[in-house]
């Protein structure tokens, strides 16, 4: 069987992520939010890949806390609008050569809204329709075995500790269930920015396995 496929040696290899605006707090009490794209989720715990440089790793480092924020694609200006900015002062070398510049007022700029969390300091954004509120459960650095890469980017693992979720993407019999038709997370793919189209395009069969079999104790815990 011939095989049509060619080597490639892409510089990046972002296929497709969902876009999480991680809202923290800086060291002076005004509130700091930046979009990722390097995010994922087994049960109630989230693993997110970020600089080592940006002001979101520095108040995750000092404060142990964040929400994630998840943008739908209704909110991808006000993401845009921040994607190339910082809160540290003056800019990081690596992120300057890339055009970011410094932005104190990140929510402002946005055009969001921060709202206070239950469990944490750190701030929601009132117009994404998802909030996480998490804390920091382990952190490591990643590339480290090479020396150009050592110490450039952080990897964390955060537990989730409350979800707050706009009634309208439920399930209509079951608060505790988002509906995937109701649903359409911003995606970032390539640096470009996308939408889910409409529907499934197949059937699931991991879709007959209840979601309460992937429940974690984590939920439990979350309520202490």
């Amino acid at each position: 069987m011939s095989d049509s496929h060619v080597l490639s040696e892409p510089a990046i290899l972002y296929f497709g992520t969902p876009v999480v605006l991680i809202g923290t707090r800086n060291e002076d009490g005004t509130d700091n939010i930046a979009p990722i794209s390097s995010a994922f989720w087994l049960g109630w715990r989230c693993v997110i890949g970020i600089a080592a440089s940006s002001k979101t790793t520095e108040n995750l480092i000092r404060t142990g806390e964040c929400v994630l924020n998840l943008p739908s694609r209704d909110e991808a200006a006000a993401v845009d609008r921040i994607a190339r900015t910082t809160g540290r002062n003056p800019v990081p070398s690596s992120k300057r050569m890339r055009g970011y510049v410094f932005e104190p007022n990140k929510f402002e700029r946005a055009g969001l809204t921060p709202l206070p969390s239950l469990t944490i300091e750190a701030p929601r954004a009132r117009e994404c329709p998802v909030h996480m509120e998490a804390v920091v459960a382990a952190q490591h650095g990643i590339g480290d075995d090479t020396p150009e890469l050592r110490g450039a980017i952080r990897i964390f693992e955060l537990r989730v500790v409350r979800i707050h979720v706009r009634p309208d993407l439920l399930m209509a019999d079951d608060p505790n269930r988002i509906d995937p038709d109701k649903w359409n997370p911003l995606i970032m793919s390539f640096q470009k920015l996308y939408g889910l189209s409409a529907g499934q395009v197949h059937a699931s069969r991991l879709a007959d396995i209840p979601e309460a079999a992937y429940r974690s104790p984590d939920v439990d815990r979350a309520r202490t």
